[in-house]
């Protein structure tokens, strides 16, 4: 699926998850998790440089983000009574 925009050549890459989570993997033989995996990373990759071309642009300062970062965990807090 993606390899028309990355290329055929594909590296092997260890991944660790805990053993309950390896024990519900096993109980879907039939999903191809290495696909799962590879989707995943790729979507994240994507959103990634989504963000980093955003941030070019940006005319927000480290103490700016700072604040609207510390407002957004004051409001999450807030909505779910911690």
């Amino acid at each position: 699926m993606f390899t028309h925009i990355y290329g055929d050549l594909m590296v092997n890459v260890t991944l660790s998850v805990p053993e309950e989570v390896k024990k519900m993997m096993d109980e879907y033989s039939e999903v191809k998790w290495s696909e799962v995996a590879r989707k995943a990373i790729i979507q994240k990759l994507a959103m990634l440089r989504k963000l980093d071309e955003m941030s070019v642009s940006s005319t927000l300062t480290d103490a700016d983000i700072e604040k609207m970062e510390h407002e957004i965990k004051r409001k999450v807090a807030k909505k779910h009574g911690m």
